[in-house]
């Protein structure tokens, strides 16, 4: 049976399919050979159009008071696309457009799909740029009435007929069948990113056109996980924006599902990229400083965690620092006016003022010493020790006095005279709380993988 496509551009009120509707739609039912009908109308989407999308597209609100609104030619529409594969130039966006407002209008509609930016990537590779616009100067094509549904889907039409000629390798027939994964790309991701994943776990991370990390993410199956993102049809503005940003992926193989997650924390850590928001809530917003007076007298401190300032300890609150800055300081015998409560402090107005009778400043920095070593003391140092990413290789993790150290990974044929010695053999790597918290739940879980050790004190 021959198939038959519908080549179908849209305008639209705004970029999401959730918040946004049709103003305008056209439908060219091509043959595989030419044109064989062609169907176009103006859309009331029954909410005011705004003047970024008029400037746009030319489309305003008097032009389309008096055209259908959807539910009235949504039969027509359905009748048109059904059995007909659905053809756009980046199909993802007119394909969410339709099958929502096609939905809402109580039609259950889908399609397979063909990508005239990916088709045209595949047949025609190399060129600068794959926008309608640049494609049709780049391949002689006319293009009229730009910005609206007729002419957009005129040209896509004509690119679409010769990309079917050009085609000597049969790429848009494999682009079509159903079960390509190449459909359920993102439209500027090549393939062989894809393609090269592996079946195992890891961190992987997705670029945009400007080869800047928008997305870092961790995997227990890389292709798998990296798929899931491609998968579904959410219609929301801030998910298609993230897959038009996609340009292409990289990724680190990591032999557990620890390290993986240990990894992707210190790469959000450290690049913060656009898309990543999860772990910023787990950051800690407070400290606990030491800093010695013009009088020398030595202070602890609970304040806001300042970027080029090294924290004794971090709190996820103010409260959580000063309960604790409070018991340490009478457990130790600390004198109360040279510890600083953060914003509590300011209220407390009879602390700042008697500085009479003060200790002996030896015997009191002595005292602020003490407290430093115990808050590093009390926390432990361990090694975890775990499988490697193939046989003759193991995994190692350094924690020290509580603070994630580094990771790594090691020989088989490595032996560990003393488990501190771990600690040679990892990359180091900057820590945080949140991850502190991973690394506790995994102790505790699997204790058999995890050796302590007590580091000397000096």
């Amino acid at each position: 049976m021959k198939r038959e496509y519908a080549i179908v551009d849209i305008e639209t009120t705004g970029g999401n399919a959730g918040g946004s509707r049709i103003t305008e739609i056209a439908i060219i039912i091509h043959d595989g050979t030419a044109v064989i009908e062609r169907w176009e109308s103006l859309v009331n989407p029954q909410k005011d159009i705004p003047p970024a999308i008029f400037a746009l597209t030319g489309i305003n609100n008097e032009m389309v008071k008096n055209a259908p609104i959807f539910d009235d030619i949504a039969e027509k529409i359905v009748e048109m696309l059904t059995g007909r594969i659905f053809v756009a130039h980046n199909v993802n966006f007119d394909y969410s457009f339709v099958r929502h407002q096609l939905e809402e209008s109580g039609f259950r509609w889908t399609a397979s799909k063909l990508c005239t930016v990916r088709a045209a990537r595949k047949v025609r590779p190399g060129l600068r740029s794959y926008s309608l616009g640049n494609l049709c100067n780049s391949l002689d094509i006319i293009l009229e009435n730009r910005h609206r549904a007729g002419g957009d889907a005129d040209a896509t039409a004509i690119l679409f007929s010769r990309l079917l000629e050009w085609d000597t390798a049969g790429e848009i027939q494999r682009m079509v069948k159903k079960t390509s994964q190449d459909q359920r790309l993102p439209p500027n991701l090549p393939p062989a990113d894809f393609e090269q994943l592996p079946d195992k776990p890891g961190v992987y991370y997705f670029y945009n056109e400007a080869r800047k990390v928008v997305y870092v993410g961790k995997a227990i199956n890389l292709k798998k996980r990296v798929a899931s993102h491609f998968s579904g049809h959410k219609i929301t503005p801030q998910r298609q924006n993230f897959l038009r940003d996609i340009y292409s992926i990289s990724y680190e193989v990591c032999a557990t599902e620890l390290m993986a997650l240990l990894l992707e924390c210190t790469e959000i850590k450290k690049l913060w990229p656009v898309y990543n928001t999860a772990l910023k809530r787990f950051e800690p917003k407070f400290g606990l400083y030491e800093y010695e007076a013009r009088n020398g007298y030595r202070y602890l401190a609970v304040s806001k965690l300042a970027k080029h300032q090294t924290a004794i300890e971090v709190f996820n609150s103010e409260y959580e620092g000063i309960t604790m800055l409070r018991e340490l300081a009478d457990k130790f015998g600390l004198d109360h006016r040279f510890c600083k409560y953060g914003m509590a402090e300011t209220a407390d107005g009879a602390r700042k003022a008697d500085f009479t009778n003060l200790p002996d400043i030896q015997l009191h920095n002595s005292l602020v010493d003490n407290v430093i070593v115990h808050i590093s003391g009390s926390k432990p140092s361990f090694a975890i020790i775990d499988k490697g990413r193939s046989a003759g290789e193991r995994s190692c993790i350094w924690v020290e006095d509580g603070h994630f150290y580094g990771m790594g990974y090691v020989s088989d044929d490595v032996c560990f005279i003393d488990v501190s010695e771990v600690k040679n053999y990892v990359t180091r790597y900057a820590g945080n709380q949140y991850i502190m918290q991973l690394l506790y739940s995994f102790v505790e879980k699997y204790p058999s993988k995890v050796h302590f050790v007590q580091l000397a004190q000096g």
